[in-house]
């Protein structure tokens, strides 16, 4: 009876042990990609913006379109931003619209750095230089698509 008990508990073990190490194998990993994007806005109170990127993902490179960059007052500005996307597990995972994440900071002018976060849990962090006048690019609401 003992040892029926000891083959029982070694027998659950193992049972645990494989459903563990399956569930894990299964998981698709997060993986990083890097990001270029080139941005345009105009506008007096309300502008009008968007501009262009690229993804590079495992390899490939996947065009961007980029929209929505707010601004709050007269001028025109423009931004060349590089950076990561990470907990993409797809190239279309980037798609969406990105608010602020934790403590990005809004673009003024001069090198700055941004965090973005889409619906998809998708992080964006950026840098780059912003060149304008008086104008401030906000990029909470920035859309991005895959062309």
């Amino acid at each position: 009876m003992l040892s029926f008990i000891r083959c029982f508990k070694i027998f659950a073990i193992a049972v645990v042990a494989a459903t563990m190490l399956a569930g894990a194998s299964t998981q698709s990993q997060a993986q990083v990609g890097h990001v270029h994007l080139k941005l345009v806005k105009a506008g007096f109170i309300v502008g009008v913006g968007g501009g262009s990127g690229v993804l590079t993902y495992q390899g490939h490179s996947y065009r961007l379109s980029v929209g929505g960059v707010g601004i709050g007052s007269l001028g025109i500005a423009s931004a060349s931003l590089v950076g990561t996307a990470t907990n993409l597990h797809h190239p279309a995972d980037i798609a969406g619209t990105y608010g602020a994440a934790g403590a990005g900071a809004t673009f003024v002018g001069g090198a700055q750095v941004a965090t973005l976060q889409n619906e998809k849990g998708v992080v964006l962090t950026l840098r780059g230089a912003q060149v304008g006048f008086q104008v401030s690019l906000g990029l909470s609401g920035m859309t991005i698509s895959l062309r």
